[in-house]
Parts: structure tokens; sequence; C-alpha cells
């Protein structure tokens, strides 16, 4: 296939080097010193003791690029406006766009039954510029489970992990997304196919809405963070109502807050993706892991006092730095 990579950070920098070695032809939009990286050393991918290094073709114009099989979205959900203004050249009917992020989409509701269907979340996509100019019935939502770092421009480390759920982000049954997953399985991930990739999205961002930016805020790892009784609880509460909003629109989640906190234990001293930002002077990406949760409790009328208490301290707490835009 002819893949280009929208984004060449932790997650997309890993997925194109491993597509490449796969065989397949892989691009790469980027700017600064990425860019700069890509074209004089290619994408490096270390794992272990081994760094792997593949040339790419690398542009900021993605019109230098052309139509594509496939476009990997691997960027923060901040860039997506900017991503959304440039993206035509390299789609045609029968591109598949693959959005590997974290946080609420703003396909999200495509995927939902009933008064949800389609619907448009104004936090994630407030003139609609995303939905307009990524068709959903040519986007596949990638849900990862990987753990990588940028330790340079153009160089990532892989440290665990090489889950992929992939599902079509409307919900009907595609061929395409069958092939696509296979592909992702023989390029080294572990791939799987879901039924309703939205199902898995808000899984995920179920313990994310919460690490994420009270990690941000208070500067530590995920285990002093749930190791604090008063953090515990209040994170269980935010859990809580983020449960009770998604079985409004019909997606259960069958565990207690503990059972998440257990898991999140497990990985240790883990710095997250949004304290790594803050400590970088990067954007954060609020409004689609905290954000858009509260927005869907307005629209399925569950209250939500302690995920508005996160939302305000994390907002202004990033405003302040000018890592997110004044309220």
């Amino acid at each position: 296939m002819k893949i280009a990579l929208y984004g060449a950070g932790a997650i997309g920098g890993w997925m194109g080097v491993k597509l490449s070695q796969a065989g397949h032809e892989v691009s790469v939009i980027a700017r600064g010193a990425t860019l700069a990286a890509l074209r004089q050393d290619g994408l490096r991918l270390i794992e272990g003791e081994e760094t792997h290094t593949v040339q790419v073709t690398a542009s900021d114009r993605p019109a230098d690029l052309g139509v594509q099989d496939l476009v990997v979205i691997a960027v923060k959900a901040p860039a997506m406006a900017s991503v959304a203004a440039q993206i035509a050249p390299l789609l045609d009917p029968q591109t598949l766009v693959l959005t590997a992020m974290n946080g609420v989409p703003w396909w999200f509701c495509e995927g939902l039954g009933g008064e949800f269907a389609g619907r448009r979340l104004k936090t994630v996509d407030p003139e609609g510029a995303l939905a307009a100019a990524i068709p959903a019935g040519q986007t596949v939502g990638c849900v990862v489970h990987a753990s990588c770092l940028v330790e340079a421009p153009g160089v990532i480390r892989h440290h665990q992990g090489y889950g992929l759920i992939v599902g079509a982000a409307d919900g009907r049954p595609a061929e395409r997304v069958a092939a696509l997953t296979a592909a992702l399985t023989a390029a080294g991930f572990n791939a799987t196919q879901s039924a309703q990739i939205q199902r898995d999205v808000w899984y995920k961002l179920w313990g994310n809405m919460t690490m994420n930016p009270v990690s941000a805020i208070t500067g530590a790892t995920t285990d002093r963070i749930l190791n604090d009784p008063l953090l515990r609880e209040f994170v269980t509460r935010i859990m809580l109502e983020a449960k009770d909003i998604g079985a409004r629109f019909g997606i259960a989640i069958d565990q207690a807050p503990e059972d998440r906190h257990a898991v999140t234990l497990k990985l240790g001293a883990m710095k997250t993706s949004m304290l790594q930002d803050v400590q970088a002077g990067k954007a954060v990406e609020l409004d689609a892991l905290v954000a858009a949760v509260r927005e869907l409790g307005q629209i399925t009328g569950v209250p939500t006092p302690n995920t508005d208490a996160l939302l305000g301290l994390a907002r202004l707490h990033a405003s302040t730095l000018g890592l997110y835009p004044q309220q």
C-alpha cells in the first residue's frame, strides 16, 4: 500500500517503521526539526538494543505526496484542525483514514444508535470541519495499546505493547477493514478488528481522562496519584460519572474503578503523555479527553460535578502555561 503518516511522533513513528519494514511505501507529513531529521537520517525505531532505520519520503506539503491507499493520523487532537485543512490531496474515495489518537474523536457518534447516531460534538469538532474533510465512511478508528516515546526528532523508542484495535467509524461491516487488520498483523502488530470501535475508545478513555490531566497538573506519575487516597477517591468519582454516561448511550463498562486502578498500578511509575506534553511545552488535548466527556454528560443528562472540577483545574493550569486557549 501507499501509506502516508500524519504525525511521526511516538505512535505514528513506531507504526511507520514497522509498516515500511513490511514492504509498504511509507511517506510522512512533518515539519520543523522532525522533517529535517527524516530527510537526513530516515525514520528510526529503537526496540531493546536494536535500532531500525527506514527511508521515507517526507514533506510538509500533502500535495507533494499525492493520493494514498491509507492515511494514518497520529497527531494530538489540537492539531486536527490543521490536518483537516490540508489532508485533501491525500484522499480519493477509496482511501482509508486510520485515526490512532487518544480521547473522544470527532466521529465518535457515527457508530452509536438512536438519537446519538451522527451527532456532532462541539468540543472536538466545533464547526464540523473535521467531519467535512474526512468522510466517516472512509474512517477507521484505532485504539493503541503500546508505550512509545520520542527520543529525538525522527527517533522513536518502543517500550512495550503491540496492540491495535481497529474498527469502522460508522460501524458498518467492511471487507476493507478486515484487510487492513490483516495487513497490520502481517506488519508485526497485535491487530484485532472491533465490531464497535466506540466501545474500545470509551474503555481506554475511562482511565486516560483522569490520569492524564491529574498528572499534568501535579507533575506526578500514575502510581503516586493512585497511592494518594484523596486523589484516588476523586479519580474514582470521575470514572463513575463517565461510566454512567457510557451506559446512557449504550456502552456499558462492566468493571469498577478499583479494577482499572489495579491495572494502572501494575504499570508502575508511568509518566502520562499529557504530562510529557506539559514538560515539553506542547499543547494539551483536554477537549478530546475531558471536555468531550462533559459534553456527552450534558447530552445524556448525567451530572458531572467531578469531571467539571477536573476540567476547570486542568484547563486553567494549561492556559496559564500557554498550552490551552484562554477561556
